[in-house]
């Protein structure tokens, strides 16, 4: 006898969806310091051997994270990441082919408040990554500091994400057997506090240390444009000059993250809250840029590379956003 499942109902799919998502922003926004409590408060309990254990496998594994990491192929592919995938929706989009026998640098712009696209696209197999590029392995740049934090950095690693230093993006860029893409937020947390919708302001004109990177390392650049990153938060208003501004900027300068005051719905309300909106990502990955590798470059060559880059990155914009419902009269600016 054959037995028939019902599907399930949309409103069903969309509390999956949105379950997904506040798990995702509550994570990413408490997880650290709730690893941080867990690990020193099991040191007083009974469990303390937990906290200790873990203390020397820490120890001895402290260089992993730099060494491309520890990936887990069914934290990869789980399921509440296709119901996050969902909620918004994020796709991918493959312009051009990439020779698994290489490596690449790719940018991805813009940041946004907490950048979806980029983890979605490449710390899950939620959009297909490995099935739009065969033989790629992503990796994806974060921040140094959270790889400090007990049980979190594990977590971390397993998606794929590296710490955002040079020597850790070496140790992908030059592996022989090629076959590594490492995803760089060229704009980092500053450009965060830009994100807002229809805002197309890059923090790039002059950033180029991964210009620099590429080259010594022979590494094809990849340009990156995630349409509809900035759109998924409201931001309270910070223009340049602003108290607010200035108060953000000497956080970031402290403690090397920016804290982009933000908003957008509710879980159960949709007037306010910190929950993004339900507004599609499409990420658009555009075709190498060759780069001959110098060990040594000089800074017009850099300049060059990087002028090349700028270029590409508004053609692959101005390309696909009719798609996108990007207004005529919009085009990249970078500052």
């Amino acid at each position: 006898m054959k037995v028939e499942f019902a599907p399930r109902s949309v409103p069903l799919q969309r509390r999956l969806q949105t379950a997904a998502v506040v798990q995702w922003v509550f994570s990413f926004l408490g997880l650290a310091q709730c690893c941080i409590v867990a690990f020193i408060a099991l040191l007083f309990t009974r469990f303390w051997l937990l906290s200790a254990l873990y203390a020397v496998w820490w120890v001895l594994d402290r260089e992993t994270p730099g060494r491309g990491g520890r990936r887990s192929r069914v934290l990869r592919g789980c399921a509440v990441w296709r119901h996050m995938r969902d909620y918004f929706p994020v796709t991918l989009v493959k312009t051009a082919e990439l020779d698994p026998r290489q490596n690449y640098l790719l940018g991805f712009h813009p940041h946004g408040v907490l950048a979806a696209g980029a983890f979605l696209n490449f710390c899950t197999e939620a959009t297909g990554f490995s099935s739009l590029f065969p033989g790629i392995t992503p990796h994806l740049m974060m921040l140094s500091l959270w790889f400090r934090v007990p049980f979190l950095r594990d977590y971390l690693m397993s998606g794929g994400l590296v710490p955002s230093d040079k020597e850790s993006a070496s140790h992908v860029l030059q592996r022989p057997e090629g076959g590594n893409l490492l995803a760089i937020i060229v704009g980092g947390a500053q450009e965060a506090l830009d994100a807002r919708p229809g805002s197309y302001t890059l923090l790039l004109r002059h950033r180029k240390g991964f210009v620099r990177l590429a080259i010594q390392h022979g590494t094809p650049l990849v340009p990156a444009f995630s349409f509809g990153e900035n759109d998924l938060f409201d931001q309270v208003r910070n223009p340049k000059g602003s108290w607010l501004r200035w108060i953000q900027h000497q956080l970031q300068q402290v403690m090397g993250i920016s804290l982009p005051l933000f908003h957008a719905r509710g879980i159960f309300q949709y007037r306010f809250g910190v929950i993004p909106y339900r507004r599609p990502i499409c990420t658009v990955v555009g075709k190498p840029i060759p780069v001959q590798k110098k060990h040594k470059p000089s800074e017009q060559e850099v300049n060059e590379v990087h002028e090349k880059y700028l270029n590409e990155l508004s053609k692959l914009f101005e390309e696909h956003k009719a798609k996108y419902n990007v207004p005529k009269d919009s085009h990249l600016e970078f500052i």
